[in-house]
């Protein structure tokens, strides 16, 4: 969780008489926890839906992509905590978007969860040789990918 210091102006204001004649302002800050964001990518309209659901009902933030294309995209706006990544998807799959990630100064370290039907052992190993961080089948266990994401964020921070 990020931390972010705010000035409350209005305290300010209070301690002005005092400013004037001591030459010292007062400062205030108040620590506000801002939650973790999730890009969900997956070409699926309902997963998108369903996982936003899940992950909003939790705390997180979430943004979401229809591919990797649109995820790029996002990401340009706002690096994510956790990435949510089907593989097979229109434009660019899944492979390629953990590939440009990876290969990416400023996203390389995002965890990344593939999320996908694609189940089979041969998909496993190519995204682990990408550099995915955890593979999940489809459909996933709510509980499952809390869990996962968890223990992600936690590692993280």
């Amino acid at each position: 969780l990020a931390r972010v210091a705010i000035a409350d102006v209005s305290q300010l204001g209070q301690g002005y008489d005092h400013a004037l004649h001591s030459n010292e302002v007062p400062a205030v800050s108040v620590s506000v926890e801002i939650s973790p964001c999730i890009l969900v990518v997956d070409d699926s309209v309902t997963v998108r839906k369903v996982t936003s659901r899940i992950l909003r009902r939790q705390g997180y933030r979430v943004l979401t992509a229809k591919d990797g294309v649109e995820a790029l995209k996002v990401m340009q706006e706002e690096i994510p905590a956790v990435i949510l990544l089907d593989i097979e998807m229109p434009r660019m799959d899944g492979f390629e978007v953990a590939t440009r990630v990876r290969a990416s100064g400023d996203l390389r370290e995002i965890p990344i969860v593939m999320i996908t039907s694609r189940t089979g052992e041969k998909h496993r190993q190519r995204a682990m040789e990408l550099g995915v961080d955890h593979y999940m089948g489809k459909p996933y266990q709510e509980e499952q990918l809390l869990e996962t994401l968890n223990q992600l964020l936690t590692v993280e921070s």
